[in-house]
């Protein structure tokens, strides 16, 4: 069971939560950083923050699904993106929110960053997932 909290009194998050409350007992998933390469290692989406993201939320899909979970058990990620512009970041965000990962909504942060781990990468994400008790071994 997922709580998703909006705190009243806080400026409301435009399409995230402030918090996600699991209760005790609940098996979770600490996803590594989900990156915009191919299974063969190739960057797809060079230069281009949107589809590498599209690319990203593919890669995270598979590792959710290699778990036993999805897009709608995500609790929390953190979303990186080599910018420091408003618009590239919401642009990004824009492809969270239509990815079916703000089911709920989950709690995110949005973060720009000056560089990422590989050569030409602008997006990571990593997430936090609860994997359904149907799904269990």
């Amino acid at each position: 069971m997922i709580q998703r909290v909006t705190v009243p009194g806080l400026f409301p998050p435009p399409g995230y939560a402030h918090a996600s409350v699991v209760e005790a007992g609940t098996r979770l998933a600490f996803l590594a950083g989900s990156v915009p390469l191919d299974g063969d290692g190739k960057l797809i989406g060079e230069g281009d923050p949107v589809r590498q993201a599209e690319q990203v939320i593919d890669n995270l899909a598979a590792q959710l699904r290699a778990v036993g979970s999805d897009v709608a058990h995500v609790l929390v990620t953190d979303v990186y993106v080599v910018s420091g512009e408003t618009a590239v970041l919401s642009a990004v965000w824009d492809v969270v929110e239509a990815s079916g990962l703000s089911t709920g909504p989950h709690s995110s942060t949005l973060i720009g960053v000056t560089c990422l781990g590989y050569p030409g990468q602008l997006v990571e994400i990593t997430a936090t997932a609860v994997v359904p008790e149907d799904a269990r071994p």
